[in-house]
């Protein structure tokens, strides 16, 4: 019975692997994107991922982006606070370009991910970030340099979210930078 189930495990696994492949391919990138323009502060205004459980409105550990920042070569470093009971930690994630413009791609701890600049004025900014370790996640967010959202910005973040079959996260924004030890 196991050697029954192998190859339908492993056909399931491909047709999965192929359809996050798709997806990737399906998320648009800002033509003529400049990511010197997106430098700065940014407001997260909306989140959402294939994973309902990927952010709990009950966990005292928030994680926020605070800003973007960019480097001489192409790299753009997300400055992200975490912050909680007693813990409060600045954290930068650096992203290197690849061969299209407004996609970038890095490494952490036990998997990649690939981040597009979806589409932006530079005062609003859709971002997709993918997530690759065990699992897949696929993360969206709506950013904004101020608190208020617009809501043509808002119409095109939510035509994604219904698209990807993505569910909504709750948003935190944190004020930074951490006070010294």
């Amino acid at each position: 019975m196991a050697l029954e189930k192998g190859p339908l495990l492993l056909l399931a696994l491909g047709l999965g692997l192929a359809g996050a492949q798709k997806a990737l391919e399906e998320v648009p990138v800002q033509p003529g994107f400049d990511a010197q323009k997106v430098e700065g502060r940014w407001l997260t205004l909306q989140l959402a991922a294939n994973h309902a459980d990927l952010v709990s409105p009950a966990d005292p550990l928030r994680l926020a982006l605070h800003s973007i920042q960019t480097r001489d070569g192409g790299d753009v470093d997300f400055v992200l606070f975490w912050k909680g009971e007693g813990v409060c930690k600045e954290t930068n994630i650096t992203v290197h370009p690849t061969q299209l413009q407004g996609q970038y791609q890095g490494s952490f701890e036990g998997g990649s991910m690939h981040v597009r600049f979806v589409s932006t004025d530079y005062s609003n900014l859709i971002l997709y970030v993918r997530f690759e370790d065990d699992e897949v996640t696929n993360l969206w967010v709506l950013l904004a340099r101020r608190m208020l959202e617009d809501p043509k910005w808002l119409g095109r973040y939510l035509e994604y979210v219904e698209k990807f079959h993505l569910q909504k996260a709750p948003v935190f924004n944190i004020d930074g930078p951490c006070p010294p030890p």
